[in-house]
């Protein structure tokens, strides 16, 4: 096949990528891939990798993803193309973060700003700021999150790029939810809707979706919260992305709780577990423990409850998930009586429990 052919091959996969149709794509990033390999054509080679790789994140493949991206910089080495280089940096980063990792995620991201700082790429700033938004946030240091997240927006509205736009303010609905702001939060995954909407982007508006969702259920709008997670659940699973679906059955589970309907809560909660086990998302994981934890508290099995607790306490401290760490700590003083929260007063959230069941951010 001739090299034209082949780059109408890898262009056809771009597009079904981005209408979310990522299992499509891949096939067609292997077809092509084969085909520059074949002819030696290294630049075909590193964008078939690069792309396979976002694409393995997107649906949250993330070890595939970073030998994706792994083999895209050893590709890049060989042309000397620093630029690509730094973006395999920054996917390595953003599928590390992922899997939990937030410090390695950070450094990743840091070495590819340098890069885009000193030759004055301003799509490749843009994106550093929001991917360290990201990290800052898995981290826990949430206000710094929202600063990032506010100059990334900044940076992509100059540049008048609306998908990405759209994720920096899904990113903002996200760190104001756990910050305690909700109304913030509703505003800002409201806008996001109506942009991915408009630009029918179905990751976007299941993204979206899934936050105005958790916005209602923090405002205490519980049924109206399970619509949009229904919403979101449906478009995950038809574009395979397992992450974010098992994200959205979590916060099904906490509505469930909150309703005090805890067979189905459970039931949302061992799904999501499965999921977060395949991913091998530690934090997810957290969540589903304080999930099964709380509800064994609230019917009298303490044992049962200590133990999940006890769990989410090591792993939160163990992968410096700051949040995590005062959710599971709040949880676990919980089985003395005593309900403390003075934890996120200290990374300046304002979010305070009282009684059981606790509606987690």
């Amino acid at each position: 096949m001739k090299s034209l052919e082949t780059d109408k091959l890898f262009e056809k996969a771009e597009a079904l990528r981005r209408k979310s149709r990522y299992t499509e794509a891949l096939d067609l990033y292997k077809q092509a891939l084969k085909l520059y390999t074949s002819s030696r054509d290294l630049s075909g080679i590193m964008q078939c990798q690069l792309s396979t790789g976002d694409v393995c994140r997107m649906t949250g493949d993330f070890n595939l993803a970073e030998k994706a991206y792994a083999a895209a910089i050893k590709t890049a080495k060989k042309t000397y193309d620093i630029s690509a280089i730094a973006d395999a940096e920054i996917g390595i980063g953003l599928s590390l973060r992922a899997k939990g990792d937030w410090k390695k995620a950070l450094e990743m991201i840091s070495s590819a700003m340098d890069y885009y700082e000193s030759a004055g790429d301003k799509h490749g700033i843009a994106f550093s700021f929001w991917a360290t938004a990201g990290s800052l946030r898995i981290k826990g240091d949430i206000l710094e999150a929202i600063a990032n997240f506010k100059q990334a927006l900044k940076a992509f509205k100059s540049l008048k790029q609306e998908s990405s736009i759209g994720y920096c303010l899904c990113g903002l609905g996200g760190t104001s939810r756990i910050a305690g702001l909700f109304k913030d939060s509703l505003n800002y995954y409201n806008q996001a809707n109506t942009l991915f909407a408009g630009m029918k982007d179905t990751f976007g508006t299941a993204y979206s979706y899934c936050g105005i969702g958790n916005a209602h259920r923090m405002l205490g709008e519980y049924r109206k919260a399970l619509s949009y997670f229904k919403k979101a659940s449906a478009l995950y699973n038809r574009i395979g992305d397992r992450v974010s679906y098992a994200y959205t059955l979590w916060s099904m589970g906490t509505t469930c709780k909150m309703l005090g309907d805890y067979t189905n809560a459970s039931n949302y909660f061992k799904i999501s577990q499965e999921l977060f086990k395949r991913t091998k998302d530690p934090r997810g994981l957290i969540y589903c423990r304080l999930g099964f934890g709380e509800i064994a508290l609230i019917e009298g099995r303490k044992k049962q409850a200590e133990k999940y607790f006890r769990e989410s306490v090591i792993n939160a401290k163990k992968y410096g998930f700051k949040v995590e760490d005062c959710h599971a700590e709040m949880l676990f003083s919980c089985l003395s009586g005593i309900t403390a929260s003075g934890c996120y007063n200290k990374l300046g959230l304002k979010l305070s429990f009282d009684k059981l069941p606790f509606n987690l951010p």
